[in-house]
């Protein structure tokens, strides 16, 4: 029997060897960085708020001008918070950031998941912003903008000295990569 006949091939197509394992991915796969637990905590807080004024609004109040018939929707906002409580976390953990080479990658979504890639050389300007509720719980979201107007690029909840330090690195890394156009 000849070797190479069609016959003598294993299912990868090798003359009659076990396939080659793949090799490690592991240097080409990004470390991917996870958002902080704060941001978890700090959405929560705003849920809870939210939906007790909701309460109050909906159920409590007309069910005292109306009757204890109207106080049963008071159950409508307490089924919202249970079910935003999960889906909040959900969220949260969907998103994470990676530092390569060449560009910033951010990942989020749960149903639709969506992963943008921003190339170093076309950042513009890397701002970082905290409201009052996010410098309460001690966060900042690092907004990118490239010169497509589409570009949806923020990664919130930060730390303040992680969202400078990306910002310091993004723009040092912008500067570099932009100097050639």
């Amino acid at each position: 029997m000849e070797t190479g006949s069609p016959r003598d091939t294993g299912p990868a197509g090798t003359d009659g060897a076990a396939p080659a394992a793949r090799p490690a991915t592991t240097k080409d796969e990004p470390a991917w960085i996870a958002l902080p637990p704060g941001l978890l905590r700090m959405r929560r807080l705003l849920l809870v708020v939210w939906l007790g004024l909701l309460t109050l609004a909906t159920a409590l109040v007309p069910g005292l001008l109306a009757g204890p018939g109207w106080a049963a929707f008071a159950a409508l906002p307490l089924a919202v918070l249970l079910w935003g409580w999960v889906m909040l976390e959900r969220n949260w953990r969907s998103w994470r950031y990676a530092e390569r080479a060449d560009d910033l990658l951010i990942s989020r979504g749960v149903l639709w998941r969506q992963e943008t890639v921003v190339p170093y050389g076309r950042m513009q300007l890397v701002e970082v912003t905290s409201g009052p509720a996010e410098r309460y719980f001690g966060l900042a979201s690092v907004q990118l903008h490239t010169a497509a107007a589409a570009t949806d690029a923020t990664i919130p909840g930060l730390h303040p000295a992680e969202a400078e330090r990306l910002r310091d690195r993004l723009t040092e890394l912008g500067e570099a990569r932009s100097a050639g156009l």
